[in-house]
This record gives structure tokens, C-alpha cells and sequence, in this order.
């Protein structure tokens, strides 16, 4: 004998789940889905490459940027950038010019030690000129000293004698150089072929 099933059918001839039965299995429903993509399958085969180009084009695009995405139109990240180097600019400025305030107060405090010591070496200058000393700790020369130093200095110049004469140029001719004498050249275009 032959198993046969029966099926409740509605008054268009489909089938009607039995209560407690198996609603259709899922090939039909692929199936039949297949069947009405079919005349636009092409088109949607395009549409999911472009897609997929067009995740992967953004994905190259996030990891150049950093890993971060802009959500900002053009305009506005390349004024958000600009605002970005200015901060820099003035964060770096006001670094250099700690810098420069730094090495100002090293340089006003020297220069006040130098000044200080400037002015403790002419008190000191001054105590010893008025002690009777010379200006850096030494005794003044007496007048009879003094007398016998120049005394000293000319006799010395005195004995010395002249290495050329006053009148002697070696570029003049003249002046008992003898026969030879130098004379300038001509000024001019030589002259020859």
C-alpha cells in the first residue's frame, strides 16, 4: 500500500500548515527569493562590488589619518587644523620666551655682580690713593724718585742712535740712494701685437 498524506489545501490550491505540522522549510523560501532576484542578479552583483570598494577605500582612508575619522565637512577640519597650529605656535612662543626670560635674569644678575665689584674696586682704589699708595695696592714714587726714573728713561734714549737717516725714502729717488731710482709705470693700454 501505498503511504498517502493528506494535505489541507485553501480555495487557491496552497497549501495550508497542519496545526502542530512544520511551516515550509527554508530552500523553498531561498528558492523561491532566488527566483524573483533572478532577472536582477548582474546589477545586484555590481552593487555589492562597488559597496565592498567603497569599505575598503574607506578603510585605507582611516588608517592614513591616524585611525580617526573626521566627522567634520572639509572647511571645518582644515579650520579645526588651523586652530590646532596656532595653539602650537603660541604654546611653542611662550616656551621660548620662559627660555629667554630665564637666561635675561642670569645675565641682569652678572651683570649686577660686575657692577657691584666695579664699584668695591674704586672705594678700594680710592682708600689707597688717599693712603699714599698707587691705584692697585703699590707705593707712589716720591718726587726724588720720580726725578731719578726720568733721568734714567732719557739717558737711555740718548745713547741710542738713529737707524736711518730722517730725509731716507726708498720709494722717492731721493735722498743719496744712489743712481738707481724707482719711477712708476705708465698708465695705459700696453702696447705691442
Amino acid at each position: 500500500m501505498d503511504d498517502v498524506e493528506i494535505e489541507d489545501v485553501d480555495e487557491n490550491g496552497n497549501v495550508l500548515a497542519a496545526e502542530g505540522g512544520q511551516p515550509p522549510n527554508n530552500w523553498s523560501l531561498f528558492l523561491a527569493a532566488g527566483d524573483a532576484l533572478s532577472p536582477y542578479g548582474c546589477y545586484l552583483l555590481a552593487a555589492l562590488a562597488a559597496l565592498l570598494a567603497s569599505l575598503v577605500y574607506l578603510a585605507a582612508r582611516r588608517r592614513r589619518r591616524g585611525g580617526r575619522a573626521s566627522p567634520l565637512s572639509g572647511e571645518d577640519a582644515e579650520a579645526e587644523a588651523a586652530a590646532r597650529r596656532r595653539e602650537a605656535l603660541e604654546a611653542s612662543r611662550q616656551r621660548m620666551q620662559l627660555e629667554q626670560d630665564a637666561v635675561a635674569a642670569v645675565f641682569r644678575e652678572k651683570q649686577q655682580k660686575a657692577q657691584e665689584e666695579k664699584r668695591r674696586q674704586k672705594i678700594q682704589d680710592w682708600d689707597n690713593v688717599r693712603l699714599g699708595n698707587t691705584l692697585r695696592g703699590g707705593r707712589l714714587p716720591r718726587s726724588d724718585d720720580q726725578d731719578a726714573a726720568n733721568a734714567a728713561i732719557r739717558a737711555k734714549t740718548a745713547d741710542k742712535k738713529p737707524l736711518r737717516r730722517s730725509e731716507y725714502n726708498p720709494l722717492s729717488g731721493e735722498g743719496g740712494g744712489g743712481s738707481c731710482s724707482w719711477r712708476p709705470g705708465r698708465r695705459g693700454p700696453t702696447s705691442g701685437g
